[in-house]
């Protein structure tokens, strides 16, 4: 029962991280300028999450307009007999000089300044986290507004999403690295959104596996 004071919640959003790349092995960065390929294991990856999508009563699907985000979001639309919903604003940050390439590969200072700090020190060329932070999160409140009362199924990507949700919690974004190390693919973070857009978000899970429904 939600109390006089809690504000209601808009929508029911279930965030994922995109099925595994061909880059994921090398820990290469693919942001808004790189599409590299799923993996066949993120194939079964993309089944799976279909599967649980409509297992966990998921009844609409968003997706950041990047073909692997697509891919993994379309298995679970149809399974659902829905249409994906692309949103642009839901595109993975753009990493400028780091774009397709690992760390290893970039100026060792380079790294370690944004390591430290990376929204004081983003790499050339790249989008600055912060902005990023409030395109992603602004697009998230949008889809909750658009779909009240709805079971969402957002398929985003790793940054753009661990930025996001330091918006919405009410964290430092500078701390996004350390306080979201690491979003699985197609794992469901559920987040909870308040009518009033002054309170924060509710994180009711992270990094959970979406129950499958068992047919006898």
């Amino acid at each position: 029962m939600t109390s006089g004071t809690e504000p209601a919640a808009k929508a029911r959003l279930l965030l994922a991280r995109h099925a595994e790349t061909v880059w994921h092995a090398e820990n290469r960065y693919a942001g808004s300028r790189s599409d590299p390929d799923l993996t066949e294991r993120g194939l079964r990856q993309v089944e799976a999450l279909a599967r649980g999508a409509v297992a966990a009563g998921v009844d609409a699907v968003v997706s950041s307009p990047l073909r692997r985000a697509v891919r993994t979001a379309t298995p679970a639309a149809e399974a659902l007999g829905v249409e994906v919903l692309t949103v642009p604003e839901l595109r993975e940050v753009d990493f400028g000089e780091l774009e397709g390439r690992t760390r290893a590969e970039a100026d060792p200072e380079l790294v370690r300044r944004f390591v430290a700090d990376p929204v004081a020190h983003p790499f050339p060329g790249a989008e600055p986290p912060a902005e990023a932070a409030a395109r992603v999160s602004a697009a998230l409140r949008a889809v909750a507004e658009r779909l009240p009362g709805h079971t969402v199924l957002v398929v985003g990507h790793s940054t753009g999403l661990r930025l996001a949700l330091c918006s919405l919690l009410g964290l430092p974004v500078a701390h996004y690295r350390r306080t979201f190390p690491r979003l699985e693919n197609v794992a469901v973070t559920e987040l909870r959104l308040p009518a009033d857009a002054s309170h924060p978000a509710a994180l009711l899970s992270l990094n959970r596996t979406l129950p499958v429904r068992t047919v006898d």
